[in-house]
C-alpha cells in the first residue's frame, strides 16, 4: 500500500529533505516510493487531484519549491543488477554513485561516474553526467541505454531510442525533471579496474604558480587523463590534516585510466611545485570518490556557472583577483577540464548536443537568509569579468535551483533546442505535473 505523509506524519521532515538544503520543500503530501508502483500511484493520485509532482532523491540538485504538490521520494528504489557479459547494469533510481561504483567494481567494471560518491546514478546521468573519467568516455548521458520512466498519465514505459527517439533524445540531458519519473536506468560500462588519481595540495603562496601551470599543462593532454581545480579557504575541522585547517589551497586533482608509470609522468611537473600534501597514486576504481573528497553533509549551497573557451594568463589573474587567497571570496571555484570525448557527439544523439569550450568554471558557497544575495552578487562579479574567456554557454549538467533563468537553461543547449524540449514538455505533459523545474517562467 503507498503510503502519503502530509506534515502531521513524524516523517514528514526526514522524507522531504536532501543534501542541498536551499530549497526547502514543503508538499501537500510525500511518498516514500518503495516500488516502481508506488511512483505511479502517486502520479495518478496527483493527477486526479489536479496537483503537481516532484521528485527527491538524493536532493543535490534543488529545482523550484515543491510547496503544496505531491513529492515522490525516490531513495528506497536502490537496486542495482550488474551483466558482466554484457557490461551493462540496471539501476534504481535511489541508487547513488558509490554504490554503483562497488556494484561495478567486483567485474574489473566501472560507470561514468561523477566526483561525488553521493550523488544518484539517474538524476546524474540524465543530466548529463560530466564523469571524473568524462574525457576518455565522453558524458555518462551517452550511455544510457534505456530509461523506465513514469509519464504524466500515469503509465510505466520503457523508453528506448528504437521505441521513441524524440522522449529518449529529450530526457538525456533535457527533461531536468520536466517529462516524467524515471524509476531505473540501463547504462553501460566499461573494463577499467585500477586507475592512477588523487590530489595535490598547494599552500596560498604558490596558488598563482599551480594555476598557471595547470592552465598550461591541461591544453594539450591525453583524453585518457581528467583533471580539475579546486580554489577554496578551508575550514579549521578536526577531520582536516593539521597542514590544510583554516588555510587557503589550491588543490588539483587528477584520474588516469593509463598506465601508472605513464600517468606518474604526466603529474611530475606538479610535484616538482612542491604540493603539501600528495595523495597522488594507482588506486582501485572502487576508491574514485577518494579523488575530490568532496563533503557529504547537508548544506544550503548556492552556485553558479560558465564554460570558458580558454585559459590564458591574463584569465588565471582575473580569476584570482575574485577567488584567490587575498580576496576573501565566501565561495569556492572549480575549474574542470573538458575537451577529449566530452567534446564529441554520442553515438545516439541527446539534447546535451552542446559540447564546446576548454573548462567549466563552478563557483559556489553556502548561504542562508540575507547572505544568498550577497554570494549571488559576487558570483555575477566572478562570471562577468571572466566573460571575455567564456563561450556564452553554461554546463547544464551544474545548474540547479529556482534562480536559473531561462536564459541562462537556454544557452547551455545547441540554438532552437530549447523550444524543441518545450514542444516535447507540452506533448507529453499538456496539464504540467511535472511542474518543478528549472528556468521556466
Amino acid at each position: 500500500m503507498t503510503d502519503y505523509l502530509d506534515v502531521h506524519d513524524a516523517a514528514y521532515d526526514a522524507e522531504r529533505s536532501g543534501y542541498n538544503l536551499s530549497v526547502e520543500h514543503r508538499p501537500a503530501v510525500v511518498v516514500p516510493a518503495r516500488s516502481t508502483e508506488d511512483v505511479v500511484a502517486a502520479v495518478r493520485h496527483a493527477r486526479d487531484r489536479a496537483l503537481g509532482v516532484a521528485v527527491l532523491a538524493t536532493g543535490h540538485g534543488p529545482s523550484w519549491s515543491a510547496d503544496g504538490q505531491v513529492l515522490i521520494n525516490t531513495s528506497r528504489l536502490d537496486d542495482v543488477e550488474v551483466d558482466p557479459v554484457a557490461r551493462t547494469a540496471r539501476v534504481g533510481a535511489g541508487v547513488r554513485g558509490e554504490a554503483l561504483v562497488a556494484a561495478a567494481a567486483e567485474h574489473g567494471l566501472a560507470p561514468v561516474n561523477g566526483s561525488s560518491p553521493e550523488v544518484g546514478v539517474v538524476s546524474y546521468h540524465l543530466g548529463g553526467g560530466l564523469g571524473v573519467l568524462g574525457r576518455h568516455f565522453g558524458w555518462a548521458v551517452d550511455h544510457v541505454r534505456a530509461i523506465e520512466l513514469v509519464t504524466a498519465d500515469g503509465e510505466l514505459r520503457r523508453v528506448t531510442h528504437g521505441s521513441d527517439p524524440e522522449l529518449f533524445w529529450g530526457l538525456r540531458g533535457g527533461g531536468r525533471g520536466t517529462l516524467g519519473v524515471a524509476t531505473a536506468l540501463e547504462i553501460d560500462l566499461h573494463p577499467v579496474d585500477r586507475i592512477y588519481g588523487g590530489g595535490m595540495h598547494f599552500a596560498a603562496d604558490r596558488a598563482r604558480d599551480a594555476l598557471l601551470t595547470w592552465a598550461d599543462w591541461s591544453r594539450d593532454l591525453p583524453e585518457a587523463m581528467g583533471t580539475s581545480v579546486l580554489l577554496i579557504h578551508l575550514p579549521d575541522v578536526p577531520f582536516l590534516p593539521e597542514e590544510l585547517r583554516g588555510r587557503y589551497v589550491v588543490h588539483v586533482r587528477f584520474a588516469w585510466a593509463g598506465p601508472a608509470a605513464e600517468g606518474e609522468r604526466l603529474v611530475r611537473v606538479f610535484r616538482d611545485l612542491g604540493p603539501v600534501t600528495d595523495t597522488v597514486a594507482e588506486m582501485p576504481c572502487a576508491a574514485v570518490g577518494t579523488i575530490h573528497a568532496e563533503p557529504a553533509t547537508p548544506v544550503a549551497f548556492h552556485a553558479r556557472n560558465a564554460v570558458l573557451g580558454s585559459l590564458d594568463p591574463e584569465a588565471v589573474d582575473v580569476l584570482l583577483s575574485h577567488a584567490g587567497p587575498d580576496a576573501g571570496a565566501g565561495y569556492l571555484v572549480e575549474v574542470r577540464l573538458l575537451g577529449g570525448a566530452l567534446g564529441r557527439p554520442g553515438a545516439v544523439p541527446s539534447a546535451l548536443g552542446r559540447r564546446d569550450g576548454h573548462v567549466v568554471l563552478y563557483a559556489g558557497g553556502a548561504a542562508e537568509g540575507e547572505q544568498v544575495a550577497e554570494l549571488q552578487a559576487a558570483l555575477g562579479r566572478l562570471l562577468a569579468d571572466m566573460r571575455p574567456w567564456g563561450t556564452g554557454g553554461v554546463c547544464v549538467s551544474f545548474l540547479s535551483g529556482s534562480d536559473v533563468t531561462a536564459a541562462e537553461l537556454a544557452s547551455g543547449y545547441l540554438p532552437g533546442d530549447a523550444e524543441r524540449l518545450d514542444a516535447l514538455k507540452t506533448r507529453l505533459d499538456p496539464h504540467d505535473v511535472f511542474r518543478t523545474h528549472h528556468g521556466r517562467g
